[in-house]
């Protein structure tokens, strides 16, 4: 569907203005960051998990309830895959099962429900997890740097890195941000990682679309400068990326509403991810292959007697 065929809209013009504003949301949101700090979850600090079955069908909610009444606030509750489970996860506190289990029976009464298992997570292990963490996102943009200087130019795969940690710092920033002001519970573990990940296939993909058409068309609209080449690639792939954009952000938002709190990390993670994804491929990732030719390569971008392309 071409909602936007046709366009001619002079995206790089401006790039120097998208610049300052995502420099200007980075440097604030590492400062937020380091002054509030990320919350771990379970996965990386350590504590208690708990496989619980319930007899008849309760509710999330309920449980959730009753173990915060414990005074095991924060604690994660998720369905464990069969009827009537549900996993519980507790925080480095002593004696949690025990604290559970009367809870539970406090609230649901002795013969609603069978604990199925009780596994502790060591701190030790956690540190690791999260160290493993870290350097899955760092080895993901490498290999997508490698992958697009060979595609294309190292110039492209250097665009691209950068879009990347644009994305991942902002939308890493935002979830701590949206933390610690209570909108949302979002403790960094497992699901919010995977979502990060996630963020950095979708905003390549999207930059990789749009790198394809000015490949193609600097070989089809010959003795162009740069700046049409990239403006005319981005509007000729402008319907693609709405489409796309909408789409998904549909179903994030429905699972941000009504997915449950196991899904609620995950879908706000990819929600700000994909938005500042699609923005950086077309305002950093394009933006700095333009910035790089003219600064660096000395490339009269714009044309000109010394018009040239890259």
């Amino acid at each position: 569907m071409q909602y936007f065929h046709g366009t001619k809209i002079d995206f790089i013009s401006k790039r120097n203005i998208f610049f300052t504003v995502s420099a200007i949301l980075i440097t604030v949101g590492i400062i937020a960051t380091g002054i509030l700090g990320p919350v771990l979850g379970i996965d990386f600090t350590g504590g208690t998990q708990i496989d619980i079955k319930f007899k008849n069908t309760v509710q999330i909610e309920d449980i959730r309830t009753a173990v915060d009444g414990a005074g095991l606030t924060g604690s994660e509750i998720k369905t464990s895959g069969t009827d009537n489970s549900y996993l519980i996860r507790v925080k480095g506190v002593k004696d949690a099962p025990v604290l559970v289990k009367e809870a539970l029976t406090a609230q649901f009464g002795t013969d609603s429900y069978e604990l199925l298992k009780s596994d502790e997570v060591g701190a030790k292990i956690g540190k690791e997890l999260w160290l493993d963490a870290m350097l899955a996102v760092l080895l993901a943009v490498v290999g997508i740097l490698i992958y697009i200087a060979f595609r294309f130019e190292f110039v492209f795969g250097l665009g691209a890195v950068a879009a990347l940690i644009h994305d991942v710092l902002i939308t890493f920033s935002g979830i701590v941000i949206f933390h610690h002001l209570g909108v949302i519970n979002l403790e960094i573990d497992q699901a919010i990682l995977a979502g990060l990940l996630t963020v950095v296939g979708y905003s390549i993909n999207d930059t990789v679309i749009i790198f394809d058409r000015i490949r193609e068309n600097k070989e089809n609209i010959k003795g162009k400068p740069l700046v049409y080449l990239v403006n005319t690639s981005i509007n000729e792939t402008l319907s693609r990326t709405v489409n796309t954009v909408a789409t998904t952000l549909i179903v994030l938002i429905t699972l941000l509403f009504f997915g449950g709190s196991a899904l609620q990390g995950f879908a706000f993670t990819m929600l700000i991810g994909i938005t500042t994804g699609t923005y950086s491929s077309i305002f950093i990732a394009s933006s700095f292959v333009v910035f790089y030719n003219e600064k660096v390569k000395k490339v009269d971008v714009k044309g000109g007697a010394n018009a040239a392309v890259v």
